[in-house]
């Protein structure tokens, strides 16, 4: 593993990390080989311009932009839920229908909602964010290695997102669970940006994945 590393009047299946068919707004679902897709059709003039159909595509619009920037990042935190469609897929189901929060036109996501790693292994515990030295951010949590499923050699899966600019910084696999804290080197165009901040592991076998955990938001110094 690297250290650093789309919709509907149609059908959904099996539930909220399901696949769909069919067209909503801007998007198509499908499945080629086997594999749910989504991808995106150019608009046409002709296209009606209610409000429900507005309302619609912006939502795609606002969950995907928050997702393009971690799709490699994704690979590895959805993999486990990404049984005949793409990771991307997985994740984009379940933030569009968990994260977003306000009504058009003022539809935004809700970072402490979202989810950049779904799966069965313990999740951090108590994780927080802080910068106080410039250029970076240092994770914590506390060490729950004894819990039942998790282990001290799980390591982890790092993603800071900065959506003023829409890039983000994802780091796997640097550190193990029983450390309990970890520093991000970051970009020198992220100083003074808020940027938010999520950890999640994977066992050391590359097997099972934790949820992601929202660390909170941070002024980057």
């Amino acid at each position: 593993m690297s250290n650093l590393f789309i919709f509907i009047m149609g059908t959904i299946k099996q539930g909220v990390l399901g696949g769909f068919s069919g067209k909503v707004g801007t998007v198509i679902g499908g499945t080629w080989n086997g594999i749910t897709y989504m991808r995106g059709i150019a608009p046409r003039h002709s296209d009606a311009q209610t409000e429900p159909q507005l309302n619609q595509r912006m939502k795609f619009a606002v969950t995907m932009k928050f997702l393009q920037p971690v799709s490699q990042f994704l690979k590895i935190g959805f993999k486990n839920y990404a049984v005949k469609m793409t990771a991307i897929n997985a994740a984009f189901s379940y933030n569009f229908h968990a994260a977003l929060q306000g009504t058009y036109p003022n539809l935004t996501i809700d970072y402490a909602k979202a989810l950049l790693a779904y799966g069965t292994l313990t999740p951090a515990l108590n994780p927080v964010v802080t910068s106080s030295v410039a250029g970076t951010v240092t994770f914590a949590w506390d060490d729950n290695a004894e819990e039942i499923g998790a282990s001290p050699l799980d390591r982890t899966l790092i993603v800071v997102y900065n959506a003023t600019k829409n890039q983000a910084v994802y780091i796997a696999g640097l550190t193990d669970r029983a450390t309990g804290t970890q520093t991000v080197i970051l970009p020198n165009s992220f100083s003074a940006d808020t940027v938010q901040c999520y950890i999640a592991f994977i066992s050391i076998d590359e097997q099972l994945v934790s949820d992601s955990l929202f660390a909170g938001a941070v002024v980057v110094l």
